[in-house]
């Protein structure tokens, strides 16, 4: 996987490319854990995710956990697969999904 960063005004956006999954979600968790100081804006973008696996939602469970306490969290540019894995998991209802 992939993880591309971009910083501004607060705001971050995070790009991930390939699977979220058990192998990769330590990675994902690190850089959010040494990038969210100061964050009001978080903004994940999965146009290039191909997979999610339970450990990667985790992942994004804990950052929304983090952010509501900070900011916003916003995830974007969702396949039908991830989609279907959000409706399935009832992340849906607590992922704002743009």
């Amino acid at each position: 996987m992939n993880i591309s960063k971009t910083f501004k005004d607060g705001a971050l956006t995070i790009a991930l490319q390939g699977r979220l999954d058990t192998t990769t979600a330590p990675l994902l968790e690190q850089e959010l854990q040494a990038s969210l100081d100061g964050v009001t804006a978080l903004r994940f973008d999965f146009a290039q995710l191909e997979y999610i696996s339970s450990a990667g939602l985790r992942v994004l469970l804990t950052s929304q956990k983090q952010m509501n306490k900070q900011g916003t969290m916003v995830v974007c540019n969702v396949n039908e697969t991830i989609g279907e894995v959000f409706e399935i998991t009832g992340f849906s209802d607590v992922l704002t999904i743009e």
